[in-house]
């Protein structure tokens, strides 16, 4: 008994045996077509001057290929050809229409038509000859032409033969008989492509012509299009030729487009639902010629057929409901014959076809939600109104406390259309494991589509008895790429969910400003409706389940858009902006707390803050302080942060918490601008909070130069507000600590800089004082300067530092030579002209003279300076 291998070792096998029968096969089909040209004789050479493809070739002669002439030299390649054509073609029709317009009248009737039919006859014979000596191009051009001559005929008929009759009547009967002459004509002549495809251009207009020469009404018209575009589609699926499908496929459509406006607008504007019956029934014979030909299309195209089935079926049935409700419930009548779409899913219908109507109920639904949003907005947007006159007093209902806002009695539908589309999306996200299996036929791939299985001959199982297919094999899914176990399956789950949940939030908003139920009420209901939300995205909506984070995330965005929108219409009343504020502080609070790790905790514990920052702006307004007395009230909510940072560390949700005082501090800031006592005191306070950060090691490189900062900026405010205008008492609060600051550094590493341990502290005072002793006339500061220099410049010499002994010496420089200047303009006045002249000249023959020892001096100087720290 042979033992049976495992399976990947077989397959591993049979890829190497059809490897190897594709190589021998190329090796066969290579020698096969080297054989062949072998055993092909060689063509004989053609005759000087003679063209067998152009005046027929005897019986055995080789095919002459077009464009070549004697001497093997390349004539004009086809594309000239066929230009030349095209241009002789045009010639000839402007001849013929000149001559019909222009000469008809000198001849007389009998000369008219022996021209006429000897030149159309010949036209429409010259193409059988031209096909039988093979000159297709030829017998192309001068059918082009024996059609333009076959329409001047007809006109030609009409001018001289009937002109009393009607011109539309007469273009009917014209345009169906050419038609049909066209089509014998096209057939009998199966070679050449332009009768067919005139026909059926033709064949497009006699019943319209002849329901326009009739008077009929729109409603008839409708009819003849819809008739029209429904004998275009049968061409188009059974028509011969493909110029000929393409032709009557655009001529259905447009007709067919045609007939469904026809039929839309006549539903629409009926008086009544007996009104609406006769659009309707058009509309649905044209749902049932567009789903019939969607049956018999390719792909594309059924899916297409079946989008146009769905949307007129749409409008016919619920135009009858609609034209017997008020306007502003007609929609729902339109979404309920959307949804009942659906149920495509347990027809037989082919599954393109079957997309195709899925689609339109998705467009009915889509359509009919873009016609609620507008409520939607005004209802979330509406309080931003509240903001003009704080406190004001509670409204009446819930309506007036949404400002300019549409008509809401025109919007009762609004509400149950975001209930009856969420109530649907939840449902599918509830029993979308049903769902899937249901709609299985229509998510499969085909068979040859990329990513689908290859279908199994009969009895090809794998060794061992394993199928070839099943769940765990490549490809394999329940319901195909939308199935129950795919990714994207998840995900539309998701997208499910997410829109249930955000459907339904618009739609209890909306409902209670359409029934304006009470402000108290409509407070209330709003703060509940986020802590719902807030209790969806905290427990996850099923996500494990669904395998998608859609609902949670979802819930979470819109529960911050619901506070946001309850806050804004607390502002009416003192009371309920204490409350909801209180409410949604901690309610995003406890989430927070609560929320696991697939909910970003950070979002709900800065939304925490905001709310809790807004409290305290609050109590400064019951306080009825000033804004710069409510200043310090609004650190609160950052002091709080600081702490909960502290008492997170390295919880990721602290950095965003301790970033969320951020903007409280920066309001009690802008809010102490105006007065200059309270402002130093606010920096101060901030100075003191980030003081708190910095104590923490992963805060410090930040929060400890923010506080330093944020404390020099506070003296700096307190000595402006108590107009000292001394410059020391701003730099020497700057100067102390840094230089504290840099003695600690070097104390650690004493191979620091000195420039980077007391450059800034030094410069900060040294710099600012010698610009103010500078132009000083009083002899005090300039002392007091020169004297803090000069211990500077001997502290850096002796302790080898060179930021004090390069900062001092140039300050004392500087500084004495303020000093001395007026001395220096004084004797330079007492002194000869020439004097200055011939010092500066001495000088430089000095310094020439001795240049290299005072290079030699300046490089022992610069090499002393580098040693220095």
């Amino acid at each position: 008994m042979e033992p049976v291998p495992p399976p990947a070792e077989e397959l591993a096998r049979l890829d190497r045996e059809l490897a190897e029968l594709d190589a021998r096969r190329a090796q066969l089909l290579t020698r096969r077509a080297w054989l062949l040209a072998a055993l092909r004789p060689p063509a004989p050479a053609p005759a000087p001057g003679w063209n067998p493809s152009a005046w027929g070739a005897p019986p055995g002669a080789p095919a002459q290929p077009w464009g070549h002439a004697s001497g093997g030299r390349p004539a004009a390649p086809r594309s000239a050809q066929n230009v030349l054509l095209t241009l002789g073609g045009l010639l000839l029709t402007v001849a013929a229409v000149a001559f019909t317009l222009v000469s008809w009248g000198s001849m007389g009737i009998g000369g008219r038509a022996a021209v006429l039919s000897v030149v159309t006859l010949a036209a429409l014979i010259a193409p059988a000859v031209l096909l039988r000596r093979g000159l297709t191009a030829t017998a192309e051009a001068l059918t082009a032409l024996a059609l333009a001559l076959t329409l001047l005929d007809a006109y030609a008929v009409h001018a001289v033969a009937a002109p009393d009759t009607d011109g539309l009547g007469f273009t009917a009967a014209a345009c169906a008989v050419l038609a049909a002459l066209w089509t014998a004509y096209g057939l009998a002549l199966g070679k050449l492509r332009l009768p067919l495809p005139a026909a059926v251009v033709l064949a497009q207009w006699p019943l319209l012509f002849w329901a326009w020469a009739a008077g009929a009404p729109t409603l008839v018209v409708g009819w003849v299009l819809l008739a029209t575009a429904v004998a275009d589609g049968v061409v188009a699926l059974r028509g011969r030729g493909l110029g000929v499908r393409i032709t009557a496929a655009l001529g259905g459509s447009a007709l067919g487009l045609a007939a469904l406006l026809v039929g839309l607008v006549l539903s629409v504007t009926a008086s009544g639902p007996l009104g609406a019956l006769a659009p309707g029934a058009l509309l649905l014979a044209a749902a049932a010629a567009a789903l019939a030909g969607a049956w018999h299309a390719p792909k594309g195209f059924a899916t297409a057929g079946g989008l146009v089935a769905g949307l007129a079926a749409v409008a016919a049935v619920g135009g009858v409901p609609a034209a017997a409700v008020p306007a502003t419930w007609s929609v729902l009548a339109y979404l309920l014959c959307g949804l009942a779409l659906t149920g495509v899913v347990r027809t037989r219908l082919p599954r393109d076809a079957a997309r195709g109507v899925l689609v339109a109920s998705a467009a009915m639904a889509a359509g009919a939600l873009v016609g609620a949003l507008p409520s939607v907005v005004a209802v979330v947007l509406g309080p931003v109104t509240l903001l003009e006159d704080v406190w004001a007093g509670a409204p009446d209902g819930f309506r007036s406390a949404l400002g300019a806002t549409p008509p809401w009695p025109e919007s009762g539908a609004a509400p149950v259309v975001l209930a009856l589309t969420a109530g649907l999306l939840g449902s599918a996200y509830r029993w979308w494991p049903s769902l899937v299996r249901i709609a299985a036929p229509l998510t499969a791939r085909e068979p040859g589509a990329p990513g689908a299985p290859e279908a199994a001959a009969p009895g090809a199982g794998a060794p061992g008895g394993l199928p070839p297919y099943g769940p765990g094999a490549p490809g394999h899914a329940v319901g195909g790429a939308g199935g129950r176990g795919g990714p994207s399956g998840a995900a539309l789950r998701g997208s499910a969910g997410a829109g249930a949940v955000v459907l339904g939030w618009g739609a209890l908003l909306v409902a209670g400003a359409v029934l304006d139920v009470p402000y108290a009420l409509a407070v209330v209901a709003e703060t509940l409706l986020v802590a719902g939300l807030l209790a969806l995205a905290v427990r996850g909506g099923g996500s494990d389940r669904a395998g998608s984070a859609a609902v949670p995330v979802t819930a979470l965005v819109v529960a911050v858009a619901g506070a946001v929108s309850a806050g804004l219409l607390s502002l009416a009343s003192e009371g309920a902006s204490y409350a909801v504020f209180g409410a949604l502080t901690a309610l995003f609070a406890g989430a927070a707390v609560r929320a696991g790790a697939g909910v970003p905790r950070a979002v709900l514990a800065v939304a925490a803050v905001v709310w809790g920052t807004a409290l305290t702006g609050f109590a400064g307004r019951s306080l009825e302080l000033a804004p710069y007395e409510a200043a310090p009230l609004l650190l609160l909510a950052p002091a709080l942060t600081v702490g909960l940072g502290a008492r997170l560390r390295r919880d990721p949700v602290a950095l965003p918490v301790e970033l969320a005082g951020v903007p409280g501090a920066l309001v009690a800031v802008g809010l102490a601008v105006s007065d200059a006592p309270f402002l130093a005191l606010t920096l101060a306070l901030c100075g003191v909070l980030a003081a708190g950060a910095a104590v923490r090691p992963e805060r410090r490189p930040v929060a400890g130069w923010l506080a330093a900062g944020l404390f020099v900026l506070a003296a700096w405010v307190r000595l402006a507000a108590s107009e000292v205008s001394l410059v020391e008492a701003y730099t020497l609060p700057v100067t102390v600590p840094a230089l504290v600051v840099g003695f600690l550094r070097r104390r650690e590493d004493p191979e620091a800089s000195s420039w980077t341990a007391y450059g800034p502290g030094l410069a900060a005072t040294l710099l600012p004082s010698l610009a103010v002793a500078w132009t000083d006339p009083d002899w005090p500061r300039p002392l007091l300067l020169g004297a803090a220099a000069l211990v500077i410049t001997l502290l850096g010499a002796h302790h080898r530092l060179q930021a004090l002994l390069v900062l001092g010496g140039a300050v004392l420089a500087v500084d004495g030579l303020h000093e001395l200047a007026p001395y220096v303009v004084q004797v330079a006045g007492a002194l000869p002209r020439w004097l200055p002249p011939a010092l500066a000249g001495l000088l430089l023959l000095v310094v020439g003279a001795t240049y290299e020892q005072r290079l030699r001096d300046a490089r022992r100087l610069r090499d002393a300076l580098g040693r220095m720290r």
